[in-house]
């Protein structure tokens, strides 16, 4: 049987039009990095983020309704109380996450609707 190797990459999606907004969150609240998209998917919309070896996409689609759903990337973070800070710094409500054993986690939407965990290893 073959196997499935690793996540090669993850994708959220934002309203049409609110790739600039999308961008200053991901990239400037949230400090992940731009990479650039292959020249045939860019009249697609969106943008694409590096995240340690893997790739967060960002697509854009109307007509979802992102806070109703529990669908979400996690992020691995290295002080889980800082970005709180961070985050409530930036006017971002944080949940806490239930509790799981050996980890610490929060949750938060991104201006999208879109579901974002942090979690660390403790």
């Amino acid at each position: 049987m073959p196997s499935i190797l690793a996540i090669h990459h993850v994708q959220i999606t934002v309203p049409k039009g609110f790739e600039a907004a999308a961008r200053d969150f991901y990239c400037n609240v949230l400090g992940l990095t731009e990479i650039e998209k292959p020249e045939a998917l860019k009249p697609r919309g969106g943008l694409w983020l590096q995240v340690g070896d893997r790739q967060v996409h960002i697509g854009v689609e109307d007509g979802e309704n992102r806070p109703a759903t529990k669908a979400h990337v996690a992020y691995a973070v290295d002080d889980l109380e800082a970005w709180r800070a961070r985050l409530s710094n930036h006017g971002i409500r944080i949940e806490d996450g239930v509790p799981i054993p050996g980890h610490v986690r929060c949750e938060f939407r991104d201006p999208f609707g879109n579901r974002v965990e942090l979690i660390e290893q403790v």
